[in-house]
């Protein structure tokens, strides 16, 4: 199929920041896919040279010129393409900088073609919210950009200029044929939905095709699906590329893959693996180690860690102490088969007597030094084997403080972050649709820490549902303790759950990142003072 008579490509490759030089070599390999197929035009997603978001390394000049070098460098290899026309994301430095601000670069997109400039296009609108801090970090572009391949207008932006309703994509009608918009849109819960309509509102209204081009990859707390596409002029898909896969998507004479993304639950599995993948693979580690309980949340954590890097480099330790019951430890052995990761048990109660025997212990401070023994052999094979560690808490239990500092919210990487636990178990019932690798036990029983006789979670937290329900309110509507009695919560534990939240900032500002998946998450999604006085 063609869009306005042209062969169009989308590099939709997982970069990764700074690693200017290997995203480069990712680039030329689409090029080189793009043009033994004829395509006249190759798009790749926002900042694809040197990774997205780069945060601070904006301010570098150093990181600017040799990101703006790999643009030379392509440049000098494009004539191997001679009819490829070349549109990239990098940053570069800017020739003006904003009056009394320290920003020295812009987010751009270069097009190139046949060893030549075509131009530059500067993004002009810089999102600030969420987790984006593009203000700080760079220089507004302040024109379009419109080039012509076989009689057919091209416009180029870059991400927010397509989402602005007052914005410049509001121009394009009558000026251009074709819209190339480079992307750096992270994942979350119903934002694919989101972008098609957006994309076919333009489409539609300017009478323009476009061809939507993400990235796909796992940066940090940070996951970007992909799911590029191109749509034709009435809003009607015309190719997709898969989504957290990397892929060359080209128009032309095969048929191409129509169908929509798979379910909700199915996307957040998907999402949360690329980011632990990712997170291991691109910052080199061997392994992932972490506490097997029989719970839920480890035995999730666990059918993640060997979805993502394989069973083979995950050690799951079963930690067992005198109130651990034995369907727990049958639990996280059934589960460690099978997943066929590496399994041992290193029992915890004599260091447990130890301590009790050289330390006077409340009845908290006795359930907090179980967590932290097991934190502290959990870091010691993190110490002798270089694996990660996953902190496997959720993030109902993360946001009303359900878990011990330095105990079992130790680690490097926490899965299941911002995921709620009512969508935990959802993750798994979707996880043993596929093989039936979480045991049957760990789902249906009364979820416990069992760090006293007889604990159970509800003697603490409301039901995980009616939890979840009020927690959404709070953290995704930024509600308060009014709108939860408004939403017909009483007002004693409207008032008790909001409390825990605020109370709790303190221990999640020293937690570890996760991948983010809901509009609202823990970390550079939700920033409070911790010292506040106002609930």
């Amino acid at each position: 199929m063609y869009v306005q008579n042209l062969r169009i490509a989308i590099g939709q490759i997982n970069p990764t920041v700074g690693q200017i030089q290997s995203n480069l070599h990712k680039v030329i390999s689409s090029c080189q896919l793009a043009a033994q197929n004829d395509s006249d035009v190759i798009v790749f997603g926002e900042l694809a040279i040197s990774g997205y978001p780069i945060g601070d390394l904006a301010l570098r000049r150093d990181f600017l010129e040799a990101s703006e070098h790999a643009i030379e460098q392509l440049l000098e290899k494009s004539t191997q393409w001679p009819n490829l026309h070349i549109v990239v994301g990098y940053p570069r430095l800017a020739e003006t900088n904003r009056v009394n601000d320290w920003a020295i670069a812009n987010n751009s997109a270069a097009i190139i073609c046949n060893g030549s400039w075509i131009g530059k296009y500067d993004k002009r609108h810089l999102p600030n919210y969420t987790v984006f801090d593009e203000w700080r970090n760079y220089v507004p572009g302040e024109t379009p950009f419109t080039f012509e391949i076989n009689q057919t207008r091209l416009s180029v932006m870059i991400c927010e200029d397509i989402w602005r309703p007052q914005g410049p994509v509001e121009k394009l009608k009558g000026e251009a044929d074709i819209c190339l918009v480079l992307n750096g849109s992270p994942y979350e819960e119903g934002k694919n939905e989101l972008r098609r309509a957006i994309a076919e509102r333009v489409s539609v209204n300017q009478e323009v095709a476009l061809v939507y081009a993400n990235l796909i990859g796992g940066q940090d707390d940070l996951v970007f699906d992909g799911d590029s596409f191109i749509l034709d002029n009435k809003g009607n898909q015309i190719a997709r590329a898969e989504m957290f896969s990397e892929q060359t998507l080209m128009t032309g004479e095969r048929v191409q893959d129509l169908t929509y993304p798979p379910s909700q639950i199915g996307r957040n599995w998907d999402a949360i693996v690329l980011g632990v993948r990712d997170y291991v693979e691109k910052n080199n580690i061997p392994g992932i180690v972490l506490g097997l309980s029989g719970g839920i949340d480890s035995a999730v954590c666990a059918a993640i860690a060997a979805d993502a890097i394989g069973a083979d480099r995950v050690h799951g330790i079963a930690m067992p102490s005198i109130y651990s019951s034995e369907s727990s430890l049958k639990d996280a052995k059934e589960l460690a088969d099978n997943l066929g990761i590496n399994y041992s048990v290193t029992p915890i109660a004599d260091m447990h007597t130890s301590f009790q025997a050289a330390i006077e212990l409340s009845n908290l401070a006795d359930e907090n030094i179980q967590s932290r023994i097991r934190a502290l052999i959990l870091m010691a094979d993190s110490n002798n084997s270089g694996r990660l560690l996953l902190s496997t808490g959720n993030k109902s239990e993360i946001a009303v403080g359900y878990s011990t500092i330095y105990g079992d919210s130790a680690g490097g990487y926490a899965p299941l972050k911002d995921v709620y636990k009512t969508s935990v178990y959802q993750l798994a019932e979707y996880r043993n649709q596929t093989s039936e690798v979480i045991p049957h036990n760990s789902i249906t029983k009364p979820p416990s820490a069992e760090l006293r006789p007889d604990q159970h979670d509800q003697q603490s937290l409301p039901d995980y549902d009616v939890l979840d329900s009020m927690l959404r309110i709070l953290i995704e509507g930024h509600g308060s303790v009014d709108d939860l009695i408004t939403a017909g919560y009483p007002a004693d534990l409207a008032e008790d759950v909001a409390g825990k939240l605020k109370s709790s900032e303190w221990k999640r500002s020293q937690g570890a990142i996760g991948p983010r998946i809901t509009k609202v998450s823990f970390g550079r999604g939700r920033r409070l003072p911790i010292v506040n006085g106002y609930l």
